[in-house]
């Protein structure tokens, strides 16, 4: 099966698959080596820690191929500030649209990478491909305190729609009227 991918003006977005995690999970030159970028020594970004990229594993050694995309996504600059292609974000779903059509959406990018705009491009793009391809709605939680996800949030056309499914977060949400 090929491998999905989404090209943004600054980002090339490739779907993981399992051999994605699994190289991963070995170690960064095992990534670097699949995906035909830098892999940063500040990798993994934020939350996208061990724990993420095992839960992933998990979610696609169960998948079927019609699951393509709904799970995670690397982020891969090929310009300024980066002289070669870079990984700079992970960023995806936590699976496929449920019943009502609701798909949720998550991200982290690396320190060097941080207020470049990258997120903000990831996701845009993400949520339209999650649109594109069934979902109705596209939603996300962070906290108060998050600042720089809620700017993200906010320039990719979701809108606050009450307390989130954790103590102290919010819930955004956005869907083809924003996407």
């Amino acid at each position: 099966m090929p491998i999905l991918r989404i090209d943004s003006p600054r980002l090339s977005l490739v779907a993981a698959t399992l051999g994605h995690i699994e190289a991963e999970l070995a170690g960064p030159l095992s990534l670097a080596a699949l995906l035909g970028a830098d892999v940063p020594a500040s990798w993994p970004p934020g939350e996208y820690d061990r724990n993420a990229q095992e839960y992933f594993q998990g979610r696609l050694a169960a998948a079927s191929p019609a699951d393509a995309g709904w799970f995670g996504w690397y982020a891969i600059a090929a310009g300024p500030p980066f002289a070669s292609p870079t990984l700079v974000a992970a960023a995806g779903f936590l699976g496929p649209p449920d019943a009502d059509g609701t798909v949720e959406i998550g991200y982290s990018v690396i320190p060097e990478a941080t207020g470049r705009g990258f997120a903000t491009e990831a996701v845009r793009a993400l949520g339209q491909w999650a649109i594109g391809n069934g979902a109705a709605r596209v939603i996300a939680h962070t906290t108060r305190a998050n600042e720089a996800s809620i700017a993200v949030l906010t320039r990719c056309g979701f809108v606050e729609d009450g307390p989130g499914t954790e103590p102290g977060t919010i819930r955004f949400v956005a869907g083809p009227w924003a996407l």
